[in-house]
């Protein structure tokens, strides 16, 4: 209409990119650079695996994140905007709480894409909230954080994770390593005895 000085605002959409990121890589990383495209925030959300043990204490996961989500941004500041959260139960109820249009799964492979198709549909039927999957970059296609903690517990050294690490997770990683209270110091240790 002329003259009307209505203005049409589009929802603001928010994703949550949920994870355990137990240690983050860079196939996280990537996700995420991709992600920022996609919405205009994006609230990366640390959560716990319970079927599997912690390599690092959900605190020391957020202070790993926060300064590499701060690269980012600040590198591409374009993007959407993006905060690090933690949560604990079901990922769908955290999406709620959070007003999330959307969840971001990563996807390396044919078999991931099995199984976060199964999950997705159950997650738009339990919870009304929809699943896009972000392809990770060509060179993190089979990579992650249980890979990570498996080179690391079988005597990887250091120089080997960097291809697959940000520089601070490498050195946290090195630094459990050396705890000789750490399981995966143990682990490492008892690998090197057999």
């Amino acid at each position: 209409m002329a003259g009307s000085s209505t203005r049409h605002n589009p929802k603001h959409h928010l994703a949550i990119y949920p994870g355990s990121f137990d240690p983050p890589t860079l196939g996280h990383l990537d996700v995420l650079c991709r992600a920022r495209r996609l919405f205009d925030e994006v609230v990366v959300a640390v959560g716990r695996n319970p079927d599997k043990p912690d390599f690092f204490p959900i605190e020391e996961r957020i202070a790993l994140l926060e300064p590499l989500v701060a690269e980012i941004v600040m590198r591409e500041p374009d993007g959407a905007r993006v905060s690090v959260s933690t949560y604990s139960g079901l990922t769908v109820d955290f999406a709620r709480t959070c007003g999330a249009s959307g969840i971001i799964r990563g996807i390396r492979n044919v078999t991931d894409l099995a199984s976060e198709c199964q999950l997705a549909i159950t997650n738009r039927q339990v919870a009304g909230v929809e699943t896009v999957f972000v392809v990770t970059g060509e060179a993190y296609a089979f990579l992650s954080s249980s890979l990570i903690r498996q080179i690391a517990a079988f005597g990887g050294s250091m120089e080997k994770l960097k291809p697959f690490v940000p520089p601070n997770v490498a050195q946290a990683i090195g630094e459990k390593l050396n705890d000789p209270n750490h399981s995966l110091a143990r682990l490492a240790l008892e690998t090197q005895a057999d």
